[in-house]
């Protein structure tokens, strides 16, 4: 069989795996697929730096599948390729992608869900499904490649020269979220990043002229990228060329458009809506596989001779390139041991030793500071100490202290910096943090409290791919003040504690930030979310508190109640904490036994065996306040029916903060008033 026939079986068992799944699953996008198969086939074969049988190699390049509707795409190219899978960091001797898997595809518990999921299935590098992640993840993959390199690449040692890149559609063009990270990637004049556009015009609706009629080069040549034109995704030479023109400019990202027919060879759904995503019906099926000169009534079929193709060109260069990186870091392992044992941390997700050694610990201070001060002198402390921890905030340095200062700031062609200015993009911040820490570089993002509305999105990924990206609000409260009801969040906490898997700490003075960061550092598989004041708070005399080491189980009992059983407990998070201290003194100077619990993490302390949260919370003690300036809602879980909760039920108001304090009931006065009311109470039932 000549070269030209191999490829194009190859191309077409990709588009008939597809086709056939969908079917079977009565569900799907078969449409991308069809059209997209010679797109990425062409690029796994002739460019893409990825050997199958190692595919946890550190520079291999990455890529994205960012319209992941198009899933059975990247499922047919992981089992033709035989990628291995890869489980606790050990790669077995199985395919990631069984052809049973594909026949399962959107089952339960498959290896072929309906979106690539990133942990779940190997060889996906990034959980794609809302449209502009992917490629918005690409630009933080992209940056921790170069950063790597500045930091680890020594003269005869290029341990990361890796690519990255990121097949997309129209959806993904539209969306807000890929124009701020394009934005970003031109402005930082990423060498390493290419986007692969299909343009076919096709979106659920119908045609994209209904709503999408902008020219997409033209606005990608503004953000300062270099657009290359394909004007038939089937042309193999022309791909291979845009490829390798990509690969010879190293001075700015590229975005390669792609003209395509969605469902491409159906005689009667190519270019049509209902290609994209519904299944193309028996019928249709065996027509167009009679299209392709196919036989029609096979199904999961791989001919003889399409895996030994990929193995012939993909696996052999792939092979070939990751022995050559192995030798060269057993090499580097000798001229430079301690960057060796830096990288082989880095890749396990541990922390460098001693990386703990310069936390502070501040002494108690009646004035004290907000926690955002102390919080950015944490984070300084603990970047001495741990190379790889790189971030930025979204144009708020200033105000949320999160500048490490001891490095320099990332800039146009140098990537040696800690520091990423994100500029006001907070949603392509989340996502450009998430590509971080999935290259195992530990990304952090900064904005206000209220911001992460803006940021959501790629917060909810973080928590659904495991990885541990690092989230800091500041900002966190109507203790902004005069800024007003805008400005001020209330609902934003607890929602993001409603996030499965997400981490929430509002610590509730310096110490306690220091512990945050302490939990937060030692994560290798959650987000954290870290919610610090603008407004200052007490740092508390621990000779007479408990410790703030109790950060890391949730809650903790701060102060108990003198003389046995508490008649009630107040339970504070962050700036609040220091609050219910003062109404505890009030309560016992008039004689009531008042228990402090301070509670930075409520995931933390769900945590916990029963008995620890029996301890600090007794569940013979039904008298219970709460007090934070957040949406009360949610905290009856922790207060009871009997109990009490001083929080936000409403918006906020501009005004100043002792004014607002005053309005919305955060006063001593109230917390004793609301203490004293439970207790009654409590009495009664």
């Amino acid at each position: 069989m000549t070269t030209e026939k191999i490829d194009t079986q190859a191309i077409n068992t990709i588009r008939t795996l597809s086709m056939d799944a969908v079917e079977k699953a009565h569900s799907g996008h078969p449409g991308a697929p069809m059209a997209l198969a010679p797109v990425a086939y062409q690029l796994w074969q002739q460019e893409l730096r990825y050997d199958p049988a190692t595919p946890n190699w550190p520079d291999r390049d990455r890529f994205i599948l960012s319209n992941g509707h198009a899933s059975m795409l990247l499922y047919s190219l992981l089992h033709l390729a035989g990628v291995k899978r890869v489980k606790d960091a050990k790669v077995l001797d199985v395919p990631a992608v069984s052809l049973e898997d594909i026949r399962n595809f959107r089952q339960l518990d498959s290896a072929t869900p309906g979106h690539p999921e990133y942990h779940w299935t190997t060889g996906v590098e990034t959980t794609t499904g809302p449209l502009g992640a992917g490629v918005s993840n690409s630009v933080g993959m992209a940056i921790a490649s170069k950063w790597l390199g500045a930091h680890f690449n020594k003269p005869g040692f290029d341990l990361f020269t890796h690519d990255v890149y990121a097949l997309c559609g129209d959806g993904d063009m539209m969306e807000g979220v890929a124009s701020e990270a394009a934005s970003l990637a031109g402005h930082l004049k990423l060498p390493n990043l290419c986007w692969i556009y299909d343009s076919n015009h096709i979106s659920i609706d119908g045609s994209t002229d209904l709503a999408f009629t902008e020219d997409v080069g033209r606005r990608f040549e503004g953000y300062g990228w270099r657009v290359l034109k394909v004007t038939d995704a089937n042309d193999l030479d022309a791909l291979s060329k845009a490829y390798k023109s990509f690969k010879d400019e190293r001075g700015k990202p590229t975005l390669i458009i792609v003209n395509s027919f969605i469902g491409f060879g159906s005689p009667k759904k190519q270019g049509s809506a209902s290609a994209h995503g519904e299944p193309l019906g028996a019928d249709e099926i065996k027509a167009t596989k009679k299209a392709y000169g196919w036989p029609e009534d096979a199904q999961f079929l791989v001919p003889d001779g399409v895996q030994q193709r990929f193995q012939e060109r993909l696996g052999a260069r792939g092979k070939g390139l990751r022995e050559a990186w192995d030798k060269s870091l057993a090499d580097y392992r000798k001229q430079h041991p301690e960057l060796a044992r830096e990288l082989d941390a880095l890749l396990k997700r541990e922390l460098p030793e001693g990386w703990d050694k310069e936390l502070p610990v501040f002494p108690a201070d009646a004035k004290g500071m907000a926690t955002r001060e102390s919080g950015g002198k944490v984070l300084n402390a603990l970047a001495k100490n741990y190379p790889w921890l790189v971030g930025g905030s979204a144009d708020l340095n200033p105000s949320t202290k999160t500048y490490i200062s001891a490095s320099t700031s990332m800039k146009p062609g140098e990537y040696s910096g800690r520091n990423i200015h994100f500029g006001v993009r907070e949603h392509a911040m989340g996502s450009v943090v998430n590509g971080l820490n999935l290259s195992h570089v530990r990304g952090y993002g900064a904005t206000f409290l209220i911001f992460s509305d803006y940021e959501r999105p790629a917060m909810r990924l973080s928590s659904l791919m495991e990885i541990p990206s690092i989230h800091i609000f500041t900002h966190d409260s109507i203790g902004l003040g005069e800024d007003g009801p805008t400005h001020q969040p209330v609902e934003q906490l607890m929602s993001l504690r409603a996030v499965p898997g997400n981490i929430v700490l509002r610590p509730g003075d310096a110490n306690e930030v220091t512990e945050a960061w302490r939990y937060i550092a030692q994560q290798q598989h959650h987000p954290v979310v870290l919610v610090l004041s603008r407004q200052p708070v007490p740092t508390l005399d621990r000779t007479k508190f408990a410790p703030a080491s109790g950060v890391a189980k949730g809650a903790y009992t701060l102060l108990d109640a003198e003389g046995g059983k508490p008649d009630v407990i107040l339970i504070g998070t962050g700036t609040e904490v220091a609050l219910v201290v003062e109404a505890a003194e009030k309560l016992k100077a008039e004689g009531v036994k008042a228990r402090v619990v301070s509670m930075p993490s409520w995931e933390l302390f769900e945590q916990q065996p029963q008995e620890y949260q029996d301890s600090v919370l007794p569940p013979d003690v039904k008298a219970r306040v709460s007090v934070e300036k957040g949406a009360a809602f949610g905290w009856e879980r922790w207060v009871g029916h009997t109990g009490s909760v001083i929080g936000m039920r409403s918006f906020g108001a501009s005004a100043p903060i002792k004014a607002l304090q005053q309005k919305f009931g955060f006063t001593v006065e109230n917390v004793v008033k609301e203490a004293q009311a439970t207790i009654a109470k409590a009495k009664k039932h």
